[in-house]
């Protein structure tokens, strides 16, 4: 069986983007919710999945996490509406509340 990557970007009310890749999307999720991650997500209260796509390739991923990192703010809100163009947070059913 082979492994799924995910890069995935998340955001808070105020709409400020992070990039990220994981091998896990629902524990990482998890962590960011939850603040058990410090850092930048941590800081800016980022709380909402609203894009996300899977590979089997761990270098593809990353090379996608790099891709998306690179480029304008402009790029990566349409990348995002161009499947959540109301910027649900995709993972609310997940999780209990």
């Amino acid at each position: 069986m082979s492994k799924e990557y995910y890069v995935y970007i998340m955001t808070n009310k105020s709409r400020t983007l992070y990039t990220g890749v994981t091998n896990n999307l629902m524990r990482r999720v998890h962590e960011h919710k939850n603040h058990l991650v410090k850092g930048f997500t941590s800081k800016y209260n980022i709380q909402y999945l609203v894009y996300y796509e899977s590979t089997t390739s761990v270098y593809a991923a990353l090379q996608r996490e790099k891709q998306i990192k690179g480029w304008l703010r402009a790029k990566k809100i349409a990348l995002i509406e161009s499947l959540n163009p109301e910027w649900k947070d995709l993972s609310e059913e997940w999780f209990e509340k």
